[in-house]
């Protein structure tokens, strides 16, 4: 997952970053005795757009996307591609983004873009963001509040806030950050009910809402030693409120007027506490890393009919009761030798998922009566190991090699109504090559052997009550794998901006979809074989060059194409769910001697549809979303930003198809829904202290 900043977001910081004030230098880095420097930032080439945290520079850096990752358990090699003073972010819900949003704009020294292959960091390669931070010894802090009003009848958003605070000394750094993401999001509008034939059965009028609250602490703390040994810890613990309420006012033929309710509620609690410690043993450094995580999710979905004609109430509730945890101990050795860089990993996971639920349906005089739902509770544990060599080394002065070769072995055990226990060792590794073949182009390609990891909530039977869709238990899921080549390329246009071009291709092996189930049902399950080819381009062109300053635009594009042998039909498809297309377009003009700026943002895409054994749905945009956006960067010392969403007027269209058999295409129900969410209006104000 890639991290880009929407138009809110201050984007101008690379109008700045062309002139000749920018730092370009091969600097020296902190990574890596034989690494330098694609491209270095200092804080001054971002001083006009009064960046709050290093997240708010970072987002200005032409060519340059955050990747996320972290979506595996366990921590496996460095998945992302930031480092922060050339260690990697080894949280999980602490990642790259949230880190980089804790660093004071203060405490930033430089940013650099390295060659990821050329370090000793097991896992990266491509463009690798190195940010280098040192604390004068003082307390720091930033706030941000970002109230909300949206003209569909949603509530109006109050408590989305966040205040963070730093301070340490010559040899240490501290954060700590308070904060709630708050979202109050509704929609509204008709939806229409067809028969096979395409008669009108019912008509329904909706009213759709869905607030939610993450209220959360999180902090972190560095010190390194006189000796050089360095101790990282950090932690979050949070809360999440989830209130879903959809009224449906239902009239037509297949039925008398009805009242349908549907209210989901869930109130979650998490914690994650990780720490690693580094330190020189023999030729080499060695950093032991732990780290617990758990999820306490207890959740409840019901829904409630009335009827016009006075009979008792229909409806039923599905009432369930998650426990996730996770511990992990790794250890990571580095040592040169043989020209290179070496790294030996070992690492060790216990990871857990312990379902309680039960189902009550209404019985025909409307009293709730308990139903046996085999399968929907049990406990899936899992065992897991992991072992990995990896090898960096120049080739040249301009090509850099990082090769990784290891084994993951996996014992899972599932506990309850059906049970089974089963183990698997797969292979995994990579070869990644950097070239850099001239000052302004860069040539990265990787190929993988992927062992991906199972949701445990797919081995247990479950149901959704709005759809009426029920997935029964599969115990026989095995982990897909797949092979993975990736080519990017990053061609600098000088004062004009940059260019990068992305491609891939990959092969899977038992790639989970939804199939058919031994003894009857559907669940999600193993297809034997799988392919998606996707390319993507990010381009960045300034102004500047000719004679208009200020402006910057910034253009994704991306588009992916998959086949997957449906199970049912034996016939090719995409693969379910998926993305198949989107086009962002971010705008912003900086007003040269001002503190104004203002601009827009476009977003569109497209998804392949979601494939069940008896339905199709696909979600259809009605065109794109927009914003537009004002801002004044002193206001008082405060960055203060106005913006306008959903411009275009947008709906949130969805057309599901129901089958009798959808083997011999006989369609028992159309399902076409249009909703509306209106225009939204933010005010965010931000300011550092």
């Amino acid at each position: 997952m890639y991290y880009r900043p929407s138009g809110f977001v201050c984007f101008g910081a690379l109008i700045a970053l062309h002139q000749p004030s920018l730092a370009t230098v091969q600097d020296e880095t902190d990574i890596g005795s034989e690494t330098t420097a694609r491209r270095s930032f200092v804080p001054a080439d971002f001083a006009q757009f009064a960046p709050r945290n290093a997240l708010d520079m970072v987002n200005q850096i032409p060519g340059f996307s955050v990747r996320e990752g972290g979506d595996d358990r366990g921590l496996g090699q460095a998945d992302t591609n930031v480092l922060i003073n050339g260690r990697r972010v080894s949280g999980k819900s602490n990642g790259p983004v949230e880190a980089l949003s804790r660093i004071s704009a203060a405490d930033v020294v430089r940013l650099e873009i390295v060659d990821g292959a050329g370090l000793d960091i097991g896992g990266l390669s491509g463009q690798v963001l190195n940010v280098i931070t040192a604390n004068s010894g003082g307390i720091s802090g930033q706030f941000r509040v970002s109230p909300q009003f949206r003209s569909s009848g949603t509530p109006f958003r109050w408590g989305e806030a966040e205040i963070t605070v730093s301070g340490g000394g010559e040899n240490s750094e501290w954060t700590l950050s308070l904060a709630n993401d708050q979202n109050r999001r509704g929609d509204a509008g008709p939806e229409f009910l067809f028969d096979g034939a395409g008669a009108l059965l019912d008509t329904r009028q909706e009213q759709n809402n869905q607030n939610t609250d993450r209220p959360s602490i999180s902090g972190s703390f560095s010190r390194t030693a006189a000796n050089g040994n360095v101790l990282n810890v950090n932690g979050e613990a949070q809360l999440f409120f989830v209130r879903r309420n959809e009224v449906s006012e239902r009239s037509g033929a297949i039925d008398v007027d009805r009242l349908r309710l549907l209210r989901e509620t869930e109130d979650e609690f998490s914690y994650e506490i990780g720490a690693d410690y580094e330190f020189a043993l023999g030729g080499g450094r060695l950093k032991v890393i732990g780290l617990r995580r758990f999820e306490n999710s207890p959740s409840v979905d019901r829904v409630d009919v009335e009827f016009a004609d006075g009979r008792p109430m229909a409806g039923s509730v599905f009432t369930q009761e998650a426990d996730e945890a996770e511990t992990i101990l790794r250890s990571e050795y580095a040592f040169a030798a043989l020209g290179g860089n070496w790294q030996f990993s070992l690492e060790g996971a216990r990871n857990s998922l312990d379902i309680e639920a039960d189902l009550e349906q209404r019985d025909a005089d409307g009293d709730l009566q308990p139903v046996d739902f085999l399968g929907s509770s049990s406990r899936v544990e899992e065992d897991r190991g992991e072992l990995t060599l990896s090898y960096a080394r120049e080739l040249g002065s301009d090509l850099h090699l990082q090769t990784s070769l290891g084994a993951e072995y996996s014992r899972i055990t599932q506990s309850g109504d059906v049970g089974l226990t089963r183990s698997f060792v797969r292979p995994k590794g990579f070869v990644a090559l950097d070239w850099d073949a001239n000052d302004n182009l860069t040539v990265s390609t990787r190929l993988e052997r992927v062992v991906g990891q199972l949701s445990f909530s797919d081995f247990v039977a479950s149901i959704n009550v709005n759809e009426g869709q029920v997935d029964v238990s599969n115990v026989n899921l095995v982990p897909p794998q797949s092979w993975l080549l990736e080519v990017e390329v990053n061609q600098s246009l000088g004062d004009f901006g940059s260019i990068t071009v992305r491609g891939s291709a990959e092969d899977f092996e038992d790639i989970v979809d939804q199939i058919p189930i031994v003894g009857g049902g559907q669940a999600p399950g193993n297809i034997d074989s799988a392919q998606r080819f996707g390319v993507s381009a990010d381009l960045t062109l300034l102004s500047d060059p000719i004679g208009w300053p200020g402006a910057r635009l910034d253009l994704a594009i991306a588009l992916v194409e998959s086949e997957v042998l449906d199970p049912l039909l034996g016939t090719p498809r995409q693969i379910s769910d998926t993305e198949t297309f989107s086009l962002n377009v971010d705008f912003r003009q900086d007003f040269p001697g001002s503190d104004w700026a203002a601009g827009f943002d476009f977003f569109y895409d497209e998804e392949s549809a979601d494939v069940r054994l008896d339905e199709t749905s696909v979600g259809r945009e009605s065109f794109a979303f927009a914003s537009i956006f004002v801002e004044h960067k002193d206001v008082f010392d405060l960055t203060v930003r106005t913006s306008v969403s959903n411009v275009l007027d947008r709906d949130n269209d969805t057309f599901r198809t129901i089958f009798n058999d959808r083997l011999t295409n006989d369609v028992a129900f159309r399902q076409n829904r249009f909703r509306n969410f209106g225009t939204i209006f933010t005010l965010t104000v931000e300011g550092s202290f």
